[in-house]
């Protein structure tokens, strides 16, 4: 029964190429990001610690608020990112 649960809550993972997700310059890869671009970047901002994400810090992949019907991966960022609390 679990694994019927958990099947059900899987969700495609967001495309970078997404049209929302270049308009917040989502990145799967928080090391990836352009320095240039985003001059307040750091490597430690990823989605898995953002206030956006939905899954727990430690989660691959996880729902985003920001991007409804798609998972983030937790090692992404876009620039919206916002610390969540406590992490």
């Amino acid at each position: 029964m679990r694994r019927i649960l958990l099947q059900e809550r899987a969700q495609p993972v967001l495309d970078p190429n997404d049209a929302l997700a270049k308009s917040l310059s989502y990145s799967p890869d928080t090391t990836k990001v352009a320095a240039a671009a985003f001059p307040t970047h750091k490597p430690t901002q990823k989605c898995a610690n953002c206030i956006q994400f939905q899954g727990k810090a430690a989660d691959k992949q996880g729902a985003c608020n920001l991007f409804p019907g798609k998972d983030v991966l937790g090692a992404g960022w876009c620039k919206v990112w916002a610390q969540k609390p406590g992490t």
